[in-house]
């Protein structure tokens, strides 16, 4: 009973959160962060893959390209330091719908997870990244992103938010200051090592003077999470609405088993 109200609860939130999104930058990574992070001295490598099936073939930005028909590659490598701290770099390859197969620029952060809950609880902590992506691929190209992590998990719940904050350092692009854009997960687990559940993106514009609400970015994916070592990876499909919008986006995050990198 409780899962077919969980299901019926997740269809309405598809209907209800179908709003606009303005896709103005590189889709390179869709992930909403929770308290993972790599032991002391163990490395990690992960595989993002997403493309967009539909939506706009522009952007406002002259010479920026549209995620329309893209297919992007991330590979993420990580490095725990002391159980607290993580490291990483973002290796975004771009492969494009009429055109040829780019580097876009690289991306490194650091992951502090204050309290972590792996036997359930609530969880904190706190990502730092920095990227310099070429101007066809996001327009502000150096950009500081500050992302607050925080959640909770039990037995049969995954809830995490994150209420990113991005900054652009070029000049030009940076008068209106940060920009706004929450970050959702919820998860219901539906058997041994397995959630279903959605992810929420959005993007309510700067801070000091917010978008109206039909201009904000918002876009939901349903996902599918499987931990069943050794393999462990995220899938989802989702999709957003307006004039510049991506539609249907599919993607995966593809975990490497440790053991392939002993």
């Amino acid at each position: 009973m409780i899962k077919i109200r969980f299901i019926t609860l997740l269809i309405l939130c598809l209907i209800c959160f179908f709003k606009t999104i303005e896709a103005y930058a590189l889709e390179d990574e869709i992930q909403v962060y929770d308290d993972t992070i790599n032991a002391k001295g163990v490395f990690g490598v992960e595989m993002h893959t997403n493309t967009t099936l539909g939506g706009a073939p522009t952007t406002p930005n002259p010479g920026e390209l549209s995620n329309l028909h893209q297919l992007r590659n991330t590979y993420e490598l990580s490095y725990g330091i002391d159980g607290h701290f993580e490291a990483g770099l973002y290796l975004p390859i771009v492969h494009e719908a009429q055109g040829p197969t780019e580097f876009a620029g690289p991306r490194i952060r650091m992951k502090w997870i204050g309290k972590a809950a792996p036997d359930g609880g609530s969880f904190y902590g706190f990502n730092v990244e920095l990227s310099d992506v070429k101007y066809q691929f996001e327009a502000q190209q150096q950009a500081i992103e500050m992302r607050p992590i925080m959640g909770f998990r039990n037995a049969d719940w995954l809830v995490a938010f994150n209420p990113v904050l991005d900054y652009t350092s070029r000049p030009g692009y940076r008068q209106d200051g940060p920009i706004f854009s929450p970050q959702l997960k919820v998860g219901r687990t539906v058997a041994k090592g397995i959630q279903a559940g959605f992810e929420f993106y959005g993007d309510m514009g700067p801070v000091v003077q917010p978008l109206y609400m039909y201009q904000q970015g918002n876009t939901l994916f349903a996902v599918v999470d499987f931990d069943r070592g050794p393999w462990v990876f995220n899938a989802g499909v989702g999709r957003g609405f307006n004039s510049y919008a991506d539609g249907w986006t599919v993607k995966t995050i593809i975990e490497i088993p440790h053991d392939w990198l002993q």
